[in-house]
Parts: structure tokens; sequence; C-alpha cells
């Protein structure tokens, strides 16, 4: 399928789109790899007291059906853009509060660059414009890791999900671990492949400097995915107003394991007095 847009229903149905809340102002979750949309689900009721908030599941999530993820298609982050943009203009929202966490950042980084009127302010969480070593750069991995990982991966899909989980939630939270493993060990092993493969692969440091809308950056203090002086990198190369909030924690997924945390950030970077 060309674009989860035809698909019968709309992006609203295909991507299981909900909204929480009354607020005047749109505040749209986006998940990363391996999770789904309740990874959100301890800061969510929090945040509908004072947004319409606006979570789905991303279209390799095991909620979505199968058929959606066209391997062609996602060999590219714009088309996760595309499918972002149908659905804020399905929803008919625009100037929006965009929090999109692990690849989902730089998701809604190119969504922001080909339609800036559809967001306000980008919260990018845990994300990163290259996970690959490069010269003068440092993502965090060698090409050597990567394509160890993906033959993990490939031989043994429901082991290495079992032995990533613990690595990425970072901290001895067995329920976090628990919840991470769950998700990620839902995913069709083939989709799972193909998204590492397109995110632990890619390149996206030249779409920095064309966002201009204000961004805020938040990461762990220690974050086997991402290192934190990633976030110092994309401020220095975001094309504008931008910050770094780093939480006093370990591990990727802090909305799981660190949430009081992450909504003292969010409250102040959102405004919310009380």
């Amino acid at each position: 399928m060309e674009n989860i847009a035809h698909e019968q229903g709309g992006v609203v149905a295909a991507l299981n789109a909900r909204i929480y809340g009354y607020g005047n102002q749109t505040l749209v979750l986006s998940h990363g790899f391996g999770a789904d949309q309740t990874v959100w689900h301890y800061i969510l009721p929090y945040l509908a007291y004072y947004f319409k908030v606006v979570v789905f599941d991303m279209v390799f999530s095991a909620n979505v059906k199968p058929n959606l993820y066209n391997k062609e298609r996602y060999l590219k982050f714009d088309s996760y853009a595309s499918d972002l943009t149908s659905l804020l203009d399905e929803l008919n929202v625009s100037s929006t509060i965009y929090l999109g966490h692990s690849m989902s950042a730089m998701v809604g980084c190119i969504a922001a660059n080909k339609r800036p009127h559809l967001f306000k302010h980008l919260i990018l969480l845990g994300g990163s414009p290259r996970y690959l070593n490069a010269e003068g750069y440092v993502g965090g991995f060698q090409r050597s890791d990567v394509e160890t990982i993906l033959q993990y991966m490939k031989h043994n899909f429901s082991n290495w999900a079992s032995s990533f989980a613990p690595k990425a939630i970072g901290v001895n939270n067995p329920t976090s671990i628990q919840e991470f493993k769950f998700s990620l060990g839902r995913m069709k092993p083939d989709i799972a492949l193909h998204v590492a493969k397109t995110v632990f692969l890619s390149d996206l440091r030249r779409v920095l400097g064309k966002v201009k809308v204000p961004c805020t950056i938040i990461q762990s203090q220690k974050d086997i995915v991402v290192p934190k002086h990633v976030a110092f990198y994309m401020k220095k190369r975001l094309g504008g107003k931008s910050k770094v909030e780093i939480l006093k924690t370990e591990g990727h997924l802090p909305q799981l394991t660190a949430y009081p945390l992450l909504l003292n950030v969010l409250k102040r970077v959102l405004g919310i007095v009380g």
C-alpha cells in the first residue's frame, strides 16, 4: 500500500489514534521503536488534564495491521513523517506541541520541516540524528556493533528482545523491563529487523539545521542507546531556538522509569502551573 492515508477509515483508524482530554491546545505523543502508545500511560492522565492529547501507534507496532507496513515505503523516515502529518490533517489540528520519543524525535523534525504550521513546539525525548559513529561525531555505536545487533535479531528475535529490554530500560525496574519486553516482543520479527536497520543506519544530521520550530531536547543522564552529548550536538545544530534538559536518571525510556522527573520537566516546558 502506497500510503496509509488511503486505508479504509483513514490514518486515525489505521494507527489506532485516540484523543484524551478537552484542552484547547493539542499535544501529540509519538512513541519509539519497540513500544506502542501504552508507553505513555504514566504521564497521560496528568497531561490530559491540561491538553487535548493525541496518542497513536506507529505503523510498525504489533497493534497495527501488518500489511500496512510496506518495507519499501518505510526505508526512510520521511514516510513516518508523512504518516504523522496525514494524521494531524485528518484530525484537523495545527500548531500542535509534539513530543516524540527516540526515532519519533527525528520523525517530528522532518514533519515540522515539511509542514511547519502543524507544529508550535517540538519536544525531542531521547532522540538522535545518527546512531553510528562518524568522523567528528560520536553516535554511540560502531558499525560492527550494529551488524551484531541485526544478526542477533535475525537469528533469534525473541532472545534478542529479552536481552535488549533491560539494557534499554537501564535501571533495576522489573515492571518497566517486562512492559517494554512485552511490547518489543510482540513485533513481527521481520518488521522489527527492517525498522532497526532503518533507524540504526540512518543519518539525519542534515535535517537539524532546517528545523525552525522551537525545540526542547530531553535526555537521560546515561542512556545505552543515545549518549548524553548527542543532545548538545542537536542543540548546537538545530536551526531554531532550542534548549536541553538532562534528566538525572538512566535508561532510554524515562516515561516508564522516571516519569515524575519527566513530568517536572514537561510542566516547565509546557507552562503548567501547579
